[in-house]
């Protein structure tokens, strides 16, 4: 959804070309090749771990090992990546725009209540790994 709407900005508002060079081409996809590796590592983490990848599916394990010592959210911040890599190929301050509000709605409507669900799952041992590893990074 992100990727689409920033396409559609950019091609409907395309404010302002900000980002024209070969160099942000390739800084855009390397963002997007990270952000995909990082997202499958976290994914492949929590199926290791046998507990839900999905948001809001019951967690039946804390998985503190891999990325997650690191970032609690590396999962997300692999879709961060890959939502500022479109925008930065596309080059547009309009392009930015979708990445931004879905940070927003990453951090309002799933880190938020899911850190609320963790530690009402995990207790203490949650509220530990939370003061040891930042949210994002």
């Amino acid at each position: 959804f992100t990727i689409a709407a920033t396409a559609a900005l950019h091609h409907t508002i395309p404010i302002t070309h900000i980002l024209r060079s070969g160099a942000a081409d390739l800084i855009g996809i390397a963002s997007i090749v990270l952000g995909t590796f990082v997202s499958a590592m976290g994914a492949g983490l929590f199926k290791r771990a046998g507990t839900a990848v999905k948001p809001f599916e019951p967690a039946t394990t804390l998985v503190r090992t891999g990325l997650y010592r690191y970032s609690r959210n590396p999962m997300y911040i692999g879709l961060l990546l890959v939502s500022f890599g479109v925008a930065i190929i596309f080059g547009t301050v309009s392009a930015f725009a979708p990445p931004v509000i879905f940070f927003f709605i990453l951090r309002n409507q799933f880190v938020l209540p899911e850190e609320q669900f963790l530690e009402e799952t995990f207790g203490e041992e949650y509220r530990q790994y939370k003061e040891g590893v930042r949210r994002w990074i």
